[in-house]
């Protein structure tokens, strides 16, 4: 397992155990079949979320989610909610500046959130539903997450696997070049995929 996915499983786990209100932005965790246009991604986190008071918030009413709402204008009172998860989704809106005010607004103090963002990715809109504005570098996110008391960033993919990433034959294949990011030392490049963001307000 990649660096960045024990990063992703350790947040998560944290997050779903403070039990307390989570809204999944976007439904990017993709633990609820009902709930998404993509199926089960994260099978471990289905567990986890059994008991949880875990909620799915997204722009459209299409895959059923539990609160339609906009990113840029979030539907919660200021610091009433105990965790955001927002994965795969500020690439998407037109600003994420605002959203990220937003999730920092709606938090309670010393709530969490946690973002996955694209950096060297393939452009990838949904016809009808959403376009594909923004990449962001580690640079970027710091400046984009400011506010919040404490932010962690760890990049996805090393060097080579982000390269062989864009390639529709390879993007299933990528494990070898892990690899060889390894053996050369390009695992924790800045030449990446994207980037994990967990940060606490």
């Amino acid at each position: 397992m990649r660096k960045d996915e024990i990063f992703f499983r350790e947040k998560i786990t944290k997050i779903f155990q403070r039990n307390g209100e989570i809204i999944d932005i976007g439904g990017g965790l993709r633990i609820d079949p009902e709930r998404n246009n993509r199926g089960i991604h994260n099978s471990w986190a289905i567990d986890l979320a059994k008991n949880a008071n875990y909620k799915i918030l997204d722009k459209v009413s299409d895959y059923n989610p539990n609160i339609v709402g906009d990113i840029h204008n979030l539907p919660f009172k200021d610091n009433s909610i105990d965790a955001i998860l927002c994965m795969s989704v500020l690439e998407h809106v037109e600003e994420p500046s605002r959203a990220v005010k937003e999730i920092y607004r709606s938090l309670k103090p010393g709530g969490y959130c946690f973002a996955q963002v694209p950096f060297i990715f393939y452009y990838h809109p949904m016809l009808g539903y959403y376009k594909d504005y923004y990449r962001f570098t580690r640079d970027g996110l710091e400046y984009l997450f400011r506010d919040f008391s404490s932010v962690e960033i760890i990049n996805g993919r090393g060097a080579l696997a982000t390269v062989m990433n864009l390639f529709p034959f390879f993007s299933k294949r990528t494990s070898f070049f892990e690899m060889l990011d390894k053996l050369f030392g390009k695992s924790a490049s800045s030449q990446t995929d994207g980037f994990n963001v967990f940060c606490i307000k």
